[in-house]
C-alpha cells in the first residue's frame, strides 16, 4: 500500500465533521494561503467528494467567517481585572502571534459581516478593558482602532519581509547594500551597517517599540490623577 492510500485508508476511517472540516481548512490556508482554499480543494484534501461539505457548511463564506472565529479564539481574552496597558500590550503580543501562525487571516479579520461568538468576544472584552481603564466611548473608539492598525499593519509588513527572526537580515540586506554606488545612499547604509547588519538584529523588535509608544500617548489621554482633569487630545 502507497502513502498516499495510506492517508486515504485513515481519512476513511474518520468521520466528517464540522469540526474536521473546518481545521482543515485553517491547516490548508496556513500551508497553501488563502488563495488555495476551494471547496473543491478543501474537499480533495480531506478524500471526499464536493458536495459532501454542504451538509456542515452552507457555502465558502461560512467556512471564511468560521476559520476567523478560530483565530480569534487563539488569543486570550484582556481582563479589566488587570491594569489596562499590560492587557493591551498581552492581548497585542498574543493578536500579533496568531497572525504569525496564520498570515493569511491579516487581511479578513475586520472584514467578516457575520462575525462569530470568539470575534465578539474578543472585541467586546477589548473594549472592556477600554472603558474601564477610564476611556470615554469616543476615546475607546480611537484607542481600539489606532491599536489594530498598528498590530495589523506590524504583522502584514512582518509577514512581507525576505526574512524572519535574528541575525537573518543580514542575508538579504548585504548583498542590497553591496550594490550601491559610493554616495548614492548614505542613509541606507548607514541604517544597514549600524543597526540591521549588528549581530542579534532582530525586526521583530520593533513591534515592541511602536506599542510602547502608542500605549504611552494613549495614557495622556485619560484623566490626570490627582485634579481630576481630563486630557483633551487634538483629534482633528
Amino acid at each position: 500500500m502507497t502513502a498516499g492510500e495510506i492517508i486515504g485508508a485513515t481519512q476513511d476511517r474518520v468521520p466528517l465533521s464540522r469540526e474536521r472540516v473546518l481545521q482543515c481548512a485553517v491547516d490548508l490556508a496556513d500551508e497553501a494561503g488563502i488563495g488555495a482554499l476551494t471547496m473543491r480543494s478543501l474537499a480533495g484534501t480531506l478524500g471526499v467528494k464536493p458536495m459532501s461539505l454542504y451538509y456542515y457548511v452552507a457555502n465558502k463564506v461560512e467556512i471564511l467567517d468560521a476559520i476567523i472565529d478560530m483565530v480569534f479564539s487563539e488569543v486570550e481574552l484582556p481582563s479589566t481585572k488587570g491594569d489596562w496597558q499590560i492587557e493591551m500590550r498581552s492581548r497585542a503580543d498574543a493578536l500579533r502571534q496568531a497572525l504569525r501562525r496564520h498570515p493569511w487571516a491579516i487581511g479578513l479579520l475586520e472584514s467578516r459581516s457575520t462575525p462569530g461568538p470568539a470575534t465578539l468576544r474578543h472585541h467586546d472584552a477589548t473594549l472592556g478593558v477600554l472603558r474601564n481603564a477610564g476611556f470615554s466611548v469616543v476615546l475607546t473608539a480611537h484607542a481600539y482602532a489606532l491599536l489594530d492598525s498598528y498590530i495589523y499593519g506590524f504583522a502584514l509588513q512582518e509577514a512581507a519581509l525576505p526574512f524572519t527572526g535574528p541575525d537573518t537580515a543580514a542575508a538579504i540586506t548585504e548583498p542590497i547594500v553591496e550594490l550601491f554606488s559610493a554616495g548614492d545612499y548614505p542613509h541606507l547604509v548607514e541604517i544597514a551597517a549600524e543597526h540591521v547588519l549588528k549581530p542579534g538584529y532582530d525586526f521583530g523588535d520593533e513591534f515592541d517599540i511602536g506599542l510602547n509608544v502608542i500605549l504611552e500617548a494613549l495614557a495622556r489621554w485619560l484623566p490626570k490623577s490627582g485634579n481630576g482633569q481630563k486630557a483633551t487630545p487634538d483629534l482633528r
